[in-house]
């Protein structure tokens, strides 16, 4: 059953999106569109009050419960950043608006960007380690094992994001482009020692005969 309804609400989420911004941006009609948006959330308190009552209700405590927290975690960290991003291709397909910016490639623009997913992501792990708390305490003797492992996996899933984060800041990347204009080439400058005999043009039969 909850696992029909983390579906149910996965599949609600893209048609409110969708009829949201077709709303706004084909029909005009914003203060519409603004309340579809708006009944995003609704979609997630549903599933949240479904599971305490199924919990209620003497469920034992499963890995379902335990992927509806996460569930609501995520749509809670990355929910608006998701609408916002469609929204500007949206009106930029529909409306001609200037395109949305990109998010950086390379040096320590993307680092940054890599590190504010991080914390969404983090936001995300918060989230869902606080409904499981709730459900463990709400729970109280009962076997609680599956709630404590989706804590560990929500954890997990912050560190894991963590470190490939940090390997933006530790090792940027860096712009072809400007590489280029700093060596004169889009490969690093050599020693001339260092160059392979293969590239050096080797001396032809009339020099030798000059010589």
């Amino acid at each position: 059953m909850i696992v029909a309804l983390i579906i149910a609400c996965e599949v609600g989420f893209w048609v409110l999106l969708a009829a949201g911004l077709a709303v706004r941006y084909l029909l005009g009609m914003r203060r519409t569109s603004v309340v579809l948006l708006l009944c995003e959330p609704v979609l997630e308190l549903v599933l949240f009050v479904v599971t305490a009552i199924d919990l209620r209700n003497g469920a034992d405590p499963s890995w379902e419960h335990g992927l509806a927290a996460l569930y609501i975690g995520f749509t809670v960290a990355y929910g608006h950043y998701t609408i916002r991003w469609l929204d500007g291709h949206a009106a930029h397909r529909l409306t001609g608006a200037p395109p949305p910016p990109k998010p950086p490639r390379y040096g320590m623009a993307r680092a940054r960007h890599e590190g504010a997913l991080w914390l969404r992501t983090v936001l995300m792990a918060a989230v869902a380690c606080a409904l499981l708390q709730a459900a463990v305490w709400y729970v109280g003797d009962g076997d609680t094992e599956s709630l404590r492992s989706f804590q560990w996996v929500a954890l997990r899933v912050a560190g894991i994001h963590g470190l490939v984060a940090l390997t933006y800041t530790v090792w940027p990347k860096k712009d072809p482009g400007q590489l280029k204009e700093e060596t004169g080439s889009a490969l690093p400058a050599r020693d001339p020692e260092h160059v392979p005999d293969v590239l050096v043009r080797r001396t032809g039969k009339d020099e030798e005969q000059v010589r």
